[in-house]
Formats: structure tokens, C-alpha cells, sequence
């Protein structure tokens, strides 16, 4: 493996985004885990940028940074109450490990291994035959025999998110 700036550029995010992810699962306060997962998701824009796809990085940038993010910032602040914790520790944190290092074999398994590993089911593929354009993105999400439904659903979900805090909000005055 060469070090040049790509490598170095892969390096920061990858540092980037697990250490967002760790301040997401480690932060008591949930202000604090909010910001550590928009360094997360800055982190995830910077690997869309490596992999040539600017339109994919702006769109994580404005709606996971610029909407998810700031959704999830403003219904914190709208419940106060949640943010005055009195447990310390958590006591399940021996459960979560075993949990993420079986998602880690998993991921190991199923992804790095078909793509690395003896035997891939891509050998005999030119790259550009592999990457899906931005046209294809755009067909995908807005036909509705693909995957116009979850996208639908994600946006009710949100909203009926925003809707119970501000509830909650109105609830607590």
C-alpha cells in the first residue's frame, strides 16, 4: 500500500467517523451526541468525495448534516427533561460489545471478504460496469417498483418525530 494524499484523506475520515460514532455511543449528554454525529456524517461525505461522487457527499452534507442532524439538535433542546440524566452508567455497555463485534464479523464476512477475498464474484468486471450513476440514484429513489416507499416512510417517520417532541414540549410548560 502507497501513502499519498488519498490514503492520508482515507485515514482522517475513517478517524472521523469512528470517532463520531464513539462520541455518539459514549456522550451522556445528548447535545454532545448530536454534534459528534454530525462529525460522523461529515466523515461518511468525505468517503463520497474519495469515491468520486460530489452529489452524494453534497447530498449527505444538506440532508443528514443540514436536516437529520439539526432535527434531532432541536428535539433534544424541545425536551428538556430528557437532557437532566441521573443514571451514571449504563450497565448493558458488556451486551453492546458483544453486539458490535458480532455486526463487525458480519461486516467482515459479507462485505470485505466477497471484495478482497480469493474467488470474487467481480473479477472478471470493468470498474466502470460496477458504479451506478446519478441518474440511476435519482430512478431508483423516485420509482415506485424500487425504493420510493422507504424513502417515503423515512420523511413521515421524521416528521411524526418532530411532531411528538414538540408535543412532549407543550406537554412539560
Amino acid at each position: 500500500m502507497e501513502i499519498n494524499a488519498q490514503s492520508i484523506a482515507f485515514l482522517v475520515f475513517s478517524i472521523l467517523i469512528l470517532g463520531g460514532a464513539l462520541g455518539v455511543v459514549t456522550s451522556r449528554n445528548l447535545v454532545h451526541g448530536a454534534i459528534w454525529l454530525i462529525v460522523s456524517f461529515f466523515g461518511v461525505a468525505g468517503f463520497f468525495v474519495l469515491l468520486s461522487a460530489p452529489f452524494l457527499a453534497a447530498v449527505q452534507i444538506l440532508v443528514y448534516i443540514g436536516a437529520i442532524a439539526i432535527l434531532i439538535i432541536f428535539a433534544v433542546m424541545l425536551t428538556r427533561s430528557m437532557t437532566r440524566l441521573t443514571e451514571i452508567y449504563n450497565h448493558q455497555w458488556t451486551l453492546s460489545l458483544v453486539v458490535a463485534a458480532l455486526f463487525f464479523i458480519l461486516l467482515v464476512a459479507g462485505v470485505i471478504l466477497p471484495v478482497w477475498g480469493p474467488g470474487t464474484a467481480n473479477a472478471g468486471q470493468q470498474p466502470s460496469e460496477l458504479v451506478a450513476t446519478t441518474t440511476d440514484l435519482g430512478i431508483a429513489l423516485v420509482d415506485g417498483n424500487q425504493f420510493v416507499l422507504p424513502f417515503e416512510v423515512a420523511s413521515l417517520l421524521l416528521t411524526a418525530a418532530m411532531i411528538g417532541a414538540i408535543v412532549i414540549a407543550r406537554d412539560r410548560d
